[in-house]
């Protein structure tokens, strides 16, 4: 495993970086091709992105990787992880360290290049167990999770359908802690639309963008409150200095906890671009929508986190888990109304930034937790 995750992490595989994302999907291709199922490579669904210029364009992905074993079985499980980073080709960190106290530091080490390594070798391990017979399931490595997984929400939701109960290979906390219930999340641009003018012949007859879009930002950040965070994350716009700006592109992140947050959080939105539109004679575009539905843990999801938790026991590990306020495709397999522990991945630390490290010890504890989990629910443990 640590091999693998040696060999992966070496290869940049970024969101954005295609070429990275074909040579992982290659490699993860072959270390699949031992388990005894279909192997193939799923084009990513269409997606659009406003620009900086405010036009709608397409935005390309990698292909998604889908194993199916068994599916004729009467008893199905799913098993999810990303081959994609936040890293991309020109960010500084690239390269592998080894930290003083054996850490391995590394661009996805953890976040999930060990986890995709944890998930195999738990899959290969239930295999030549032989008890394995009577489950079918299917694996998902898809290249988009790590910008909400919008070009592979569909065929989450397609592979999610009839599942008995779904692992994902998230990384859990250094001190091997689950994520619990998961809020959900919405990505905003809202295109401000004004009218160029002279900024020192007529600047009363332009209307300033950018002066529209930043007053947009700070009337929805006075808008959080508890059950949704709001997070006005970037404005795009301007030009010289001797003109009034006619277009500004503000992006904005919501963070609501529940269903009812969503609404609350959409209508704030809608009802507060309106406002400004009419405040500052601009047109306003929201483009974007709610894409991680919020994650309860519910009866079901409660008893899959009991399951693991039991496992955990038998091997002298003690699970705990809190709820957060992070995402992952757990929150679309949730929505599918399947029960998800999504953070099956490898213990670390400091994801998303240049000290991300992997706790190489946790390779082969965090894959005999998941085979012995597996092969439980194999039995029909869960119910």
């Amino acid at each position: 495993m640590l091999a693998q995750v040696e060999r992966w992490a070496a290869i940049n595989s970024g969101t954005r970086n295609l070429p990275g994302l074909a040579t992982m999907a290659g490699l993860l291709a072959d270390a699949c091709a031992t388990l005894p199922g279909a192997v193939r490579l799923v084009d990513p669904a269409p997606v659009d992105s406003v620009g900086v210029d405010g036009r709608i364009e397409p935005i390309d992905h990698g292909r998604h990787l889908v194993v199916s074993v068994r599916p004729e079985a009467a008893r199905r499980l799913l098993f999810v992880g990303h081959m994609d980073t936040v890293y991309g080709v020109d960010h500084p960190f690239q390269t592998l360290a080894w930290r003083d106290d054996g850490a391995l530091v590394g661009p996805g080490v953890t976040d999930m290049k060990g986890g995709l390594a944890v998930m195999l070798a738990a899959l290969h391990a239930v295999e030549a167990s032989g008890a394995a017979a009577g489950i079918g399931y299917d694996v998902l490595i898809n290249s988009d999770e790590e910008t909400g997984s919008l070009s592979s929400a569909a065929l989450i939701a397609d592979l999610a359908r009839g599942k008995t109960a779904a692992f994902g290979y998230e990384p859990a906390l250094a001190d091997g802690t689950l994520a619990g219930a998961r809020g959900g999340t919405g990505n905003f641009s809202v295109v401000v639309r004004g009218r160029s003018a002279h900024a020192g012949r007529n600047p009363r007859d332009g209307r300033n963008a950018v002066v529209a879009a930043g007053d947009l930002a700070l009337r929805l950040a006075r808008s959080d409150r508890p059950g949704f965070a709001v997070n006005p994350a970037r404005i795009d716009g301007g030009g010289p200095n001797n003109m009034v700006p006619d277009l500004a592109v503000l992006r904005v992140n919501f963070r609501p906890r529940d269903r009812d947050a969503i609404a609350a959080a959409d209508q704030v939105l809608r009802a507060t671009a309106a406002a400004i539109a009419t405040d500052h004679e601009v047109t306003t575009t929201v483009h974007g929508g709610f894409t991680r539905p919020p994650k309860p843990v519910d009866p079901a999801a409660a008893r899959l986190f009991g399951l693991v938790g039991r496992a955990g026991a038998t091997l002298g590990l003690a699970i705990a888990r809190c709820d957060t306020g992070g995402v992952c495709d757990g929150n679309n397999i949730a929505a599918a109304g399947v029960p998800v522990v999504d953070t099956m991945g490898v213990r670390g630390g400091a994801i998303h930034s240049a000290d991300e490290y992997l706790l190489v010890d946790s390779l082969a504890e965090r894959a005999a937790l998941s085979t012995l989990a597996i092969l439980r629910l194999a039995k029909g443990d869960l119910t």
